[in-house]
């Protein structure tokens, strides 16, 4: 892939650090139980399908759905549906979003969190559950608003130079 000028050449990705990351944020997912706090699984499985479609792909988005689903004890496949549609859309426009500054895919991965959020939605409201109060509606503009902070925070191993030295720019 042809790089712009001014961008870092950034390292390869540890498969360790993909899956520590992918845990911790299971992790706060299971913290957290307001309708308007950010799902940050959801938000960083995108994230590595977007910047790793080898890696973490929809089968990984399945498994973490199906643990969340497990551990809030609700619509058993409701979290899987919607990481695993949220995977798929993020694998189709991983190549297109990379090519722009980490504003602007944050605009175009809002729709994509939209989506999801609004799959989840879809499959409670058939299972009977009654129309969620406004906060509900915060969580996808929040987890847009954080797309910046995990862009820096998840490639921070990556632009690390392998052998530092102040005669070698990278």
């Amino acid at each position: 892939m042809i790089m712009r000028s001014g961008q870092q050449l950034l390292l390869p990705a540890s498969p360790v650090f993909i899956g520590a990351s992918l845990l911790v944020a299971l992790l706060l997912n299971m913290l957290g139980q307001q309708a308007w706090l950010p799902d940050v699984l959801a938000l960083t499985l995108v994230f590595w399908t977007v910047h790793q479609p080898l890696r973490v792909g929809i089968g990984a988005a399945f498994c973490f759905g199906l643990i969340m689903d497990v551990q809030q004890a609700g619509l058993l496949g409701q979290h899987a549906l919607s990481y695993t549609a949220l995977s798929y859309l993020g694998i189709m426009i991983h190549r297109r979003l990379l090519w722009f500054p980490v504003p602007t895919q944050a605009l175009q991965i809002l729709p994509l969190l939209m989506a999801a959020h609004i799959l989840g939605l879809a499959l409670r409201l058939a299972a009977g559950d009654p129309w969620p109060a406004w906060p509900f509606w915060i969580s996808p503009l929040l987890q847009a608003l954080l797309w910046p902070v995990a862009s820096v925070l998840l490639l921070m191993p990556q632009r690390r130079a392998p052998d530092p030295d102040e005669n070698r720019p990278l």
